[in-house]
């Protein structure tokens, strides 16, 4: 056998004890399951803005400084609406959050708006611009959208009087999908 010959052979895997290369196979997978595990155990079960569940409270500021607390609105239906004066789609669904207002403002409906990453100023004058009367917090270091999982807005939960989500819209609803949502939160099913 020459030099070149013996360099091409390489080292042939047919020659190990098959315990070798079960062992060699095995240690991958292994790996991924301790690693999948440990992921997988980081995860929370069940988000804490599921639908059934007791929606996060919260005190913050409105734009006057008025305290609004969630967990005193107990007893009413809520709207919680994550909006922004910059987004598009809150734009756009915000004279449908104004007529269910004014239409379910006589049986409790109570709406709160909190600003998602925006300044309370252009927040301000979007609400007198367009008629908005309910109240809009301030979430300056966005603890609140945190708790509520928020990743952009519009997102809104629909909270019944028991202080329990009810249902949960992320991105901008239609006119259908909010009537169905309130008459959830209003007993109206």
């Amino acid at each position: 056998m020459t030099a070149g010959t013996a360099a091409h052979r390489g080292f042939d895997l047919r020659r190990l004890p098959m315990r070798h290369l079960l062992l060699a196979a095995s240690i991958p997978l292994i790996g991924l399951v301790i690693v999948g595990t440990l992921l997988i155990g980081r995860l929370p079960v069940v988000s804490p803005t599921a639908i059934g569940n007791v929606a996060p409270d919260f005190a913050l500021a409105d734009l006057d400084g008025n305290p609004i607390q969630l967990s005193e609105l107990r007893g009413q239906p809520v709207i919680v609406n994550f909006w922004a004066s910059w987004c598009g789609p809150c734009v756009e669904e915000f004279p449908l959050l104004r007529e269910a207002a004014e239409r379910h403002a006589a049986s409790g409906l109570v709406v709160v708006g909190i600003l998602y990453q925006d300044r309370s100023s252009a927040a301000r004058g979007f609400m007198e611009r367009h008629g908005g009367t309910w109240a809009t917090a301030q979430d300056p270091d966005g603890r609140v959208a945190g708790a509520y999982g928020i990743f952009a807005p519009p997102e809104t939960f629909f909270i019944g009087r028991d202080g329990t989500i009810v249902a949960k819209q992320i991105g901008q609803f239609s006119a259908t999908s909010l009537d169905e949502k309130v008459a959830a939160i209003m007993d109206e099913e």
